[in-house]
Parts: C-alpha cells; sequence; structure tokens
C-alpha cells in the first residue's frame, strides 16, 4: 500500500471545514470584485497548464519528477480558484486560506469527492514543501 493511503485511512488529513467557518474566522474577507487580478491570474494559470502539459510530452511522468508535476497541476488550480474568489468578491489570506480555497468549491457546486480530492493535493503538496510527507512517486501523479 502507498503510504499516502495509508495517511489518508490513519486520518492525518482532515475533511475539509465549511466555507462559512473560514469568514466567521476571518480567514476569508468580502471585498469589491478584483477583476484586473483574476484575469492576471488567470492568464498565469493557462500559462503554467501548457507548460506542464509540453514538459509531460517531452519527459513523461516518473518516479524522479512526479513531485513537481503534483505541486505545479496544485497551483494551476489554486491560480483558478483563487480568480474566482476575486471575481466573486472573497479574498483569503493567512494561515488556513489554502484550506478555505479548497472549500470554495463546494460553494460552487463541486462533489464532495473533487472537494476531498484537492484537499488531497493541498495537503500532500504542503507535506512536499514543509517536509512532512514523503515522496509521491509516478502512480500517484499519473493516477490524479
Amino acid at each position: 500500500m502507498q503510504w499516502y493511503r495509508a495517511y489518508w485511512r490513519r486520518g492525518f488529513m482532515k475533511a475539509v471545514r465549511d466555507f462559512k467557518d473560514f469568514l466567521k474566522e476571518g480567514i476569508v474577507k468580502r471585498q469589491g470584485a478584483d477583476k484586473s487580478r483574476a484575469e492576471f491570474l488567470i492568464r498565469g494559470s493557462e500559462q503554467d497548464y501548457q507548460a506542464i502539459l509540453k514538459m509531460i510530452k517531452k519527459l513523461e511522468i516518473n518516479d524522479e519528477n512526479a513531485n513537481t508535476y503534483i505541486k505545479n497541476c496544485y497551483d494551476v488550480l489554486m491560480e483558478i480558484m483563487r480568480a474566482k474568489m476575486l471575481l466573486d468578491g472573497y479574498n483569503a489570506s493567512g494561515f488556513g486560506a489554502h484550506e478555505a480555497e479548497v472549500s470554495y468549491l463546494r460553494e460552487l457546486g463541486f462533489s464532495e469527492n473533487d472537494v476531498q480530492f484537492a484537499n488531497q493535493l493541498r495537503f500532500f503538496r504542503n507535506g512536499l514543501l514543509y517536509n512532512y510527507g514523503a515522496m509521491l512517486d509516478k502512480e500517484y501523479a499519473v493516477k490524479y
């Protein structure tokens, strides 16, 4: 069994809280829509996505680059989510901002499976960046 499946089953990852909780705690704040910043994030995410596709085509995915692909894919998803939140008049910042952004997927009508998948990506990406997880492999990167 892969380490990340065992990690998930042992309960190290918590379920994503409701978006309203992040509003109450001040992690997410209401503001005017920021169309120019949202457009900037969308353009950047489109460029990053195209770069990922080119890298996959040239390098393919293997155990040595799986972490890079996973981090980059997560970043593209979150840039798009931040853009949508900005267009809708929300801004998340500080500790818990990434989880709040994932939680916003529910507000947009995404399935609970999609929300939990995005949260899993968030968790593993943070583990890679902050060294509380193990390295991910090709199997995980290709599957997800």
